[in-house]
């Protein structure tokens, strides 16, 4: 069965590959509109050991756009309904779903940092903390143990700290940058942070970094388009309209360049 279920990726890629692809440990940062496209692509490929991370709730607005959002899921939280799918696509895999955002006081850091230090959910999370599986119970992890990191999240303060700390490891690192106001998926790219041109939210990191004087220790490559789009009239404050057939290419494009590099070699042994 197990076979049977992944022979055309192992036509194409061959048996090696297939076996890297099981062995590696991968975390995506945001399960959205991006993200989660992205983990639902790793996972039918062949990854196995993928955690998830999102503090969010599937809600009605979300239906046009991210993978799990469905009329029976709303108000759940997106990484469990996600780990339910991926789990009925690959029974054997590990799926780790961590409903927490990705912060100072998150539970992942770099060489244990946060031991000992208690995680301030109120500080953390907008809504009712008494509704939440508490970060608080959760095994810290270090960022350094992964081999390919995917940051999909949309809070530009979380994205500056999760670029700097991965930068700090030696990961594969993608990150997106925005994939709203957008129509045309031919127009999505890929480059290094640097080089990425026509995307508001590069701009807005770029100033950022600029402003803490400290740029990324290292390149990481983006997947962006240069597509500028307005909303045509506002609903609520500080929401942009977007598309699946965007932000899903978005995840794809993440998920092609994870799996291109497991092709190119060991991963593990990075």
């Amino acid at each position: 069965m197990e076979k049977d279920r992944d022979i055309r990726s192992r036509l194409l890629l061959g048996d090696d590959v297939i076996r890297r692809m099981g062995e590696v440990r991968v975390v995506i940062f945001g399960v959205g509109g991006v993200g989660s496209w992205c983990a639902e692509s790793l996972v039918r490929t062949g990854v196995r050991r993928l955690t998830i991370v999102d503090c969010d709730r599937v809600s009605a607005s979300n239906i046009n756009r991210q993978l799990m959002a469905t009329t029976s899921s709303v108000g759940q939280p997106k990484v469990d309904v996600l780990r339910r799918r991926l789990l009925d696509i690959r029974p054997e895999a590990e799926i780790d779903a961590r409903f927490e955002r990705f912060g100072e006081f998150s539970s992942f850091d770099l060489a244990g940092d946060h031991e000992g230090r208690p995680y301030n959910v109120e500080a953390t999370f907008n809504f009712d903390s008494a509704s939440l599986r508490r970060p608080s119970t959760m095994s810290n992890v270090q960022l350094s143990t992964f081999n390919y990191i995917i940051d999909a999240i949309d809070s530009l303060d979380d994205k500056v700290l999760l670029i700097d700390m991965v930068c700090r490891t030696d990961a594969f690192f993608v990150s997106s940058m925005g994939a709203a106001l957008k129509t045309d998926p031919g127009r999505i790219q890929v480059a290094t942070f640097d080089k990425v041109h026509g995307c508001p939210l590069a701009k807005a990191l770029r100033k950022r970094f600029r402003q803490r004087g400290e740029w990324p220790s290292r390149p990481f490559l983006c997947v962006f388009s240069d597509e500028q789009g307005d909303n045509k009239f506002e609903t609520v404050p500080r929401a942009n309209g977007s598309l699946m057939q965007v932000t899903a290419s978005f995840g794809l494009h993440i998920a092609s360049l994870v799996v291109q590099d497991i092709c190119r070699g060991d991963p593990c042994g990075r």
